[in-house]
Parts: C-alpha cells; sequence; structure tokens
C-alpha cells in the first residue's frame, strides 16, 4: 500500500499547563512520542522539555497530516491554545490513551 494512504496523525506537544507547544505529524504516533519523550524526537522539543502529549488528530492520509500541521504552525497561539481545550481542558498528558 503506498505510504500516503496510510493515515497519520497531527500532533500538539506541552510542557506545561499552556506553556510551550510543538505541532507535529506523524505516521506512527505512539513512536513519535515515544522519541520525543527520550529527547530523540525534535531539538525544539528537547530543549523546551516538552514531553505531554496535549491533543492528536488522525488523518486519512500522511499527506493530509503534514498539511493540517503546516497550516495549525501558522495560527495564532489563542487558537491553538482553544483547538487543545476543547478536548483535553486540563491539558493532560494523553500519551497513556494513545491508540
Amino acid at each position: 500500500m503506498d505510504g500516503r494512504r496510510r493515515g497519520g496523525w497531527v500532533y500538539i506537544m506541552a510542557d506545561r499547563y499552556r506553556g510551550t507547544m510543538y505541532v507535529g505529524a506523524t505516521s506512527n504516533l505512539a513512536a513519535r512520542i515515544h522519541q520525543h519523550r527520550n529527547g530523540s524526537g525534535s531539538d525544539f522539543c528537547r530543549h523546551y522539555g516538552l514531553t505531554r502529549l496535549v491533543w492528536a488528530e488522525r488523518g486519512e492520509t500522511i499527506t493530509d497530516c503534514i498539511a493540517h500541521e503546516k497550516r495549525l504552525k501558522r495560527w495564532h497561539r489563542d487558537w491553538k491554545i482553544e483547538l487543545i481545550e476543547r478536548a483535553n481542558p486540563d491539558w493532560r498528558d494523553l500519551h497513556d490513551q494513545m491508540p
């Protein structure tokens, strides 16, 4: 199967409630979050200590997820906070609830 059709995830990592945020896209959410948590996911997450998965959304294709990631990265901070808090008002770490 074509890798672009397998689907993927757009996600947001944070260090704390309403703290620093990182928007990413991946085809394997569990593996990517593990990378962020052990410091090998991204320089940004490692530098700012972003280990908390606060929002994630499944996409039909990884291409769709990458496009959504790019849109979210252009959003104002307040819009990202509102997006997170609609699904996760307490900014709980969703790592244990991952599929």
